[in-house]
């Protein structure tokens, strides 16, 4: 068995120490192996301009936050997924970092940028992959990702057994649509999405909780309230998202029949 789960909670824009303070309290003393916390969550998200998100955004091996992260998985023996502004030369990305006692795990740079994401952040360049650790295979994929089926499906072809999701999410369909991403690859997802609003000149973006555990039946196996803070942790059976058989003689990857679905690969101006 292994215990995941997530932390929701509201951050404040643009003051990364308060934030970071936050999560180092609320996971302090958690038992856990894997908490999942949401995208974006010591900077915000609804940046003003790219200027405004580069002066927010660091540089993960130079980062006073990494550093403390990396001594909270090291003092309490679990693993973080979270979101991060992640700097990287003359790029800033929509990451979201593996972070363990050890240090930086994995990276992944978010591949579907949403709205106004594309004004500030860079499209990521990471390939879908896992990782694995704690005898799981972790995939990672964040927020608008869900929107894209490609992405579940590719690492669970990769043997995810477990989709970490770091989220800011706004509109109203996501954590339904996990419920089908698990259903249609067999594994677990936990969604850590934020609450509360991010008020700019550009106006004011409202995110709606919900934070979820989903299962590979496509089981709601939790989901937290739309306004309220919390640590959740739950067991799960991994053995559950490893049984890809949906009847006894129906296998939801071995009967795929990727001969027919060569559209997905051909050039959109083909297809078009």
């Amino acid at each position: 068995m292994l215990r995941v789960g997530f932390f929701q909670f509201a951050p404040k824009f643009g003051e990364v120490a308060t934030n970071l303070s936050k999560v180092v309290s609320a996971l302090r003393g958690a038992k856990a192996d894997i908490i999942v916390l949401p995208e974006l969550p010591f900077t915000g998200y609804f940046f003003q301009d790219r200027s405004e998100l580069a002066s927010l955004a660091q540089d993960p091996a130079k980062s006073p936050t990494v550093s403390s992260l990396i001594a909270l998985c090291r003092d309490h023996d679990f693993l973080l997924v979270t979101g991060f502004a992640e700097k990287s030369a003359d790029k800033i990305f929509n990451s979201a970092l593996v972070i363990g006692g050890d240090g930086i795990l994995h990276t992944y740079r978010k591949l579907h940028l949403f709205n106004t994401e594309k004004e500030y952040f860079d499209p990521g360049d990471t390939p879908l992959d896992t990782i694995e650790s704690r005898g799981v295979k972790l995939g990672i994929m964040v927020c608008f990702d869900w929107a894209f089926p490609e992405v579940a499906r590719v690492l669970a072809l990769q043997g995810a057994d477990l989709l970490c999701h770091p989220s800011n999410l706004v509109l109203t369909y996501c954590q339904q649509t996990m419920l089908t991403r698990c259903l249609e690859n067999s594994v677990f997802a936990v969604t850590a999405n934020r609450f509360g609003s991010d008020i700019s000149p550009r106006g004011t973006l409202t995110f709606t909780g919900q934070s979820q555990l989903a299962g590979p039946e496509g089981e709601l196996v939790y989901r937290a309230k739309p306004t309220e803070e919390e640590l959740f942790i739950a067991e799960i059976d991994l053995s559950k998202a490893r049984d890809k058989s949906m009847t006894q003689r129906n296998d939801l990857l071995e009967d795929r029949r990727p001969e027919y679905y060569t559209a997905l690969i051909e050039n959109y101006t083909t297809m078009t």
